[in-house]
């Protein structure tokens, strides 16, 4: 399971990689650029063990800041859950970025994060980041999120089942979860041997 989510995230950043050859003007993202991580979006189960698993890598000092943050972060998402504020337009702040506007699990970052800074299409509506050069009414390559959502969706029932693969949580609430998340990470890593 962690070999195949390992190879739709090198899917989604090579496609990322074709819009920023094709569009370089228009690509906003760079070292140090972060409205991404201000972005408020839920992932999946699978998704979830993955930056889980990344978050427990990290020194217990690092760990301990983070956790601080992401309490912040999910009194934010709740208010904005709770008003029913557009989830497009709200920010948060990742719990996991840091000071330096780096992501400190970002080779465990979800689909939503790789794929903000390029044109992308979900339920039919276009979005692209604020930042972005790219023009309205103008035609560019696009990726689908629904249909990475319904492999990732896909993968979370496979690891497990059907009720626990369909719930989606924000970052700073996987963050928080010590158990849930922690439960799957062997299932997930042993089912590959790695």
């Amino acid at each position: 399971m962690h070999h195949e989510l390992n190879k739709l995230f090198a899917a989604v950043d090579q496609a990322f990689e074709v819009v920023r050859e094709s569009h370089p003007e228009a690509i906003a993202c760079g070292k140090g650029c972060a409205d991404c991580c201000h972005a408020v979006f839920d992932v999946s189960l699978v998704e979830a063990v993955n930056l889980h698993a990344c978050f427990q890598g990290l020194d217990p000092a690092v760990r301990e800041q983070i956790a601080g943050a992401a309490q912040k972060g999910l009194q934010d998402w709740k208010q904005i859950m709770e008003s029913r504020l557009d989830p497009a337009v709200a920010r948060i702040r990742c719990p996991l970025l840091d000071a330096h506007g780096a992501c400190l699990c970002y080779a465990a970052r979800p689909v939503n994060c790789r794929t903000y800074g390029i044109p992308t299409v979900i339920d039919g509506k276009g979005h692209v980041c604020g930042l972005s050069g790219f023009e309205p009414g103008t035609s560019y390559p696009t990726v689908n999120l629904a249909s990475l959502q319904r492999i990732l969706r896909d993968l979370s029932v496979r690891l497990a089942g059907e009720e626990m693969g369909a719930i989606r949580r924000s970052i700073p609430a996987v963050v928080l979860d010590q158990s849930t998340f922690s439960a799957f990470i062997d299932r997930m890593i042993g089912v590959d041997g790695v």
